[in-house]
């Protein structure tokens, strides 16, 4: 086992140390830029994964939104070339009432629009993942709206994996 001995070393060499390690503590505490960090939810279940695709699906349509895509990675890379190749999924999804009212109070919240959930295989579970809006923007009203869609996303990821 290594031991460093702080009498070992000389007396600028501790003054850096000190200097060092207050600044990771530092900025281990320093807060992201507010609207920077895209937090997300995650839930994950041993259901069979088609029947977590079938029930995103429903809760996705339930909550009054529809789908504009779905990418079926895992698939197409078992198609073309590796047959044992997990799943891998993304839907995308849209309210064109929301995003124009999300695009009204803040056109630049459209680099946060919870439009995307990712459901792939992982050690023998199926997870289910989808970005959440900020919510401690300088904008009140913004701020609001994203609390509401959070809530609906989450209830749409713990619908699928219940």
């Amino acid at each position: 086992m290594l031991k460093l001995s702080m009498t070992l070393l000389p007396p600028q060499k501790h003054l850096y140390l000190f200097l060092v390690a207050i600044l990771a503590i530092l900025n281990g505490c320093a807060q992201t830029p507010k609207g920077e960090f895209i937090p997300f939810y995650q839930a994950e279940t041993e259901k069979p994964y088609a029947d977590v695709l079938a029930e995103l699906e429903i809760a996705i349509s339930e909550h009054n939104f529809r789908i504009t895509g779905h990418s079926r990675v895992g698939k197409v890379i078992r198609d073309r070339s590796t047959k044992d190749f997990p799943n891998y999924d993304t839907l995308q999804f849209c309210n064109l009432t929301h995003a124009k009212t999300l695009l009204l109070m803040s056109p630049h919240a459209v680099r946060h629009m919870p439009c995307n959930i990712v459901t792939y295989e992982y050690n023998g579970k199926t997870i289910v993942r989808t970005h959440l809006m900020p919510t401690d923007t300088n904008n009140s009203e913004l701020n609001a709206f994203a609390e509401k869609m959070n809530v609906m996303l989450k209830d749409i990821v713990d619908f699928a994996v219940e």
